[in-house]
Parts: C-alpha cells; sequence; structure tokens
C-alpha cells in the first residue's frame, strides 16, 4: 500500500515538472513580443549603437562626416518616433536589448 502511495505521489511530481515545463515553452516571452513601432526603434537603437561601437572614444565632431550625418539622422528619428512616442518601459527595454542584440547578430 505504501509503495502504491509512493509511485501516485511520484508520478504526480514528474506530471506538475512537465507541465511547468511545457508551460514556459509555450509562453511566449516579454522580451520578443514587441509591437511593430518598438521593433522599428530596436532597429534604430542598433544601427546607432554600431556607429557608436566603431568610434567609441570620438565626439561627433570627430566621426567622419557621412557617420556623423547618419548618427544625426538617427538620433532625429529616435526622437521623434521612439521617445515622443513609446512609454518609458518600452524606451528602458529597447535600451537594454541594444547591446545584446547587436553582440549576437540580431
Amino acid at each position: 500500500m505504501t509503495s502504491i502511495l509512493l509511485l501516485a505521489i511520484g508520478i504526480a511530481v514528474v506530471t506538475a515538472l512537465l507541465g511547468s515545463v511545457a508551460f514556459q515553452f509555450l509562453t511566449p516571452s516579454s522580451d520578443a513580443v514587441l509591437s511593430p513601432q518598438e521593433q522599428k526603434c530596436q532597429q534604430i537603437a542598433n544601427e546607432g549603437y554600431k556607429i557608436h561601437a566603431t568610434y567609441p572614444d570620438s565626439n561627433p565632431a570627430d566621426l567622419p562626416i557621412d557617420d556623423r550625418n547618419r548618427m544625426t539622422h538617427l538620433d532625429e528619428i529616435w526622437m521623434k518616433e521612439c521617445v515622443s512616442i513609446l512609454p518609458g518601459d518600452s524606451i528602458t527595454r529597447i535600451a537594454n536589448n541594444v547591446e545584446r542584440d547587436v553582440s549576437y547578430g540580431e
């Protein structure tokens, strides 16, 4: 009788663990779910970070003219289409994702 009870408890624990793992895989992560506007802003931030990573210790005036113009353009778009529209938590999430995304080549 005791062995049947222990077997039933073991099966219940294993079922609960497998259910938990399945639920984690089926539930989308909050980082993966971005609105189209957030995705666009993520791309803008990634492009700006790539330029910044190329010239880490430079002032904007020290950049080559093409890169300086691109950085200025990205900054204007970032302010107009991201910072002024998205809530602060979205901006923070995008900023936190930038280096990771560029580092992993996304």
